[in-house]
């Protein structure tokens, strides 16, 4: 390792030959992707020649250090996974702009709203009042008459009446 440490490319080869089989195999079992391991354990062992300098015998063996960045780099790679599955995931639920369709429906929506106000003017007031009761309030025709204390019958009346001028106030064919 001291000699890697200085640059000795046919010492890196030698230990290139002892330890790519262990740190492929220990990023396998982290990552169980064989393409994944396979960068992951060439990442290692670029990284052991960069960093070969740091090696210090007195803490254990070259395999043992090898073994442990190998382990640590295959564990980062499927942190740095999630979380980039988490942000994704994040920002989706994020993703809060409307589509122009549903904002051009809102418009359209809204006019629409507008158009029926100023057709209702157009009512008389008995008119207006039963049809208000009828379609904004939700009441029966039978519960609009009990209400206005007139006749089922009169209350009909008023409310075609009603539905025929709102027609055609609002241009519907």
């Amino acid at each position: 390792m001291q000699q890697v440490a200085r640059g000795d490319e046919a010492a890196f080869n030698s230990l290139y030959e002892v330890l790519a089989g262990p740190i492929y195999g220990v990023v396998l079992r982290v990552l169980r992707d064989q393409a994944q391991s396979e960068e992951v354990a060439q990442e290692v062992l670029v990284e052991l020649w960069r960093t070969a300098t740091r090696y210090a015998p007195e803490k254990g063996s070259v395999l043992t250090w090898a073994l442990t960045v190998a382990h640590r780099r295959a564990v980062d790679r499927v942190r740095s996974a999630q979380s980039s599955a988490d942000r994704e995931d994040r920002a989706g639920r994020l993703d809060t702009e409307r589509p122009f369709d549903e904002v051009s429906e809102q418009v359209a929506a809204r006019l629409e709203r507008e158009q029926v106000r100023v057709c209702l003017t157009t009512l008389t007031e008995l008119q207006r009042e039963a049809v208000m009761l009828a379609y904004y309030q939700g009441y029966t025709y039978r519960e609009v008459a009990e209400l206005l204390s007139s006749p089922l019958g009169t209350i009909k009346t008023r409310l075609r009446d009603g539905l025929i001028r709102m027609r055609d106030c609002l241009g519907v064919a």
